[in-house]
């Protein structure tokens, strides 16, 4: 499952991205470049492809959430998850009764605004939750974490991780490498998939043995800033 992250906020490159061939993308509206209000037209421009949206928050605002889901993500994504009562947060705010608090609108877009509302509770499809690993605790927690019902996927936030790493080593008894290693083997073990955000294609292969399967590469913003790089710079032989 490859993704791509958006934070620029056009639903034009949104909707190439997903033409292109993603699997998913993940929206981000934790440090991304684009308002809230820019969602809703971004989720339009791919809902003609196969292509997963996935909406990242600033924190678990179980408003925000109902929101973005209502609009039509398939699924949540929430940064700094360290413990098992946050990941219930999480999937309590993204999932209906019984499982959830969220609201019911059938007037909401992703049911056609009222056109298409479900007929019974077991017609809705549950939305992915990702939960992101991005500090010392979360990885001590990672266990825990896993073993919340409605978790689907433990995402790495590297920058983050190695960050925190770095900054309270004295609270870790672990490297970068073998926390990437930790996550993964404890999350197999329960049946539940790992992702990571890398930078580059020369780096998948290496994260795939590893065990990760939802794997973002590199982001729009990024992308266009390496092309005007080499258009201006063009690499010398």
């Amino acid at each position: 499952m490859l993704g791509t992250w958006m934070s620029i906020g056009s639903p034009v490159i949104a909707e190439i991205a997903a033409h292109s061939g993603f699997d998913w993308l993940l929206f981000d509206l934790e440090h991304g470049n684009e308002a809230e209000a820019a969602l809703p037209a971004q989720l339009r421009a791919i809902s003609a492809t196969h292509c997963k949206a996935i909406v990242r928050v600033g924190a678990i605002y179980p408003d925000l959430i109902a929101r973005v889901l209502d609009w039509g993500a398939h699924g949540i994504m929430a940064p700094r998850i360290n413990t098992a009562a946050e990941a219930e947060s999480l999937v309590q705010a993204a999932h209906y009764a019984p499982r959830g608090r969220r609201g019911y609108s059938r007037s909401a877009r992703t049911y056609g605004y009222g056109l298409n509302p479900p007929a019974t509770s077991a017609d809705i499809t549950p939305p992915i939750i990702m939960a992101q690993i991005e500090t010392i605790e979360g990885v001590q927690n990672t266990a825990a974490i896993t073993a919340v019902d409605g978790i689907d996927v433990l995402f790495i936030g590297p920058a983050d991780l190695q960050f925190d790493l770095q900054a309270r080593p004295h609270l870790a008894d672990f490297d970068y490498p073998t926390a990437l290693e930790t996550v993964n083997q404890i999350a197999s073990s329960a049946g539940k998939s790992t992702g990571i955000l890398i930078r580059d294609q020369a780096q998948l292969q290496s994260h795939r043995d590893l065990g990760f399967t939802h794997i973002a590469i590199d982001s729009d913003l990024a992308i266009l800033r390496k092309g005007y790089q080499q258009i201006l710079h063009p690499p010398t032989s």
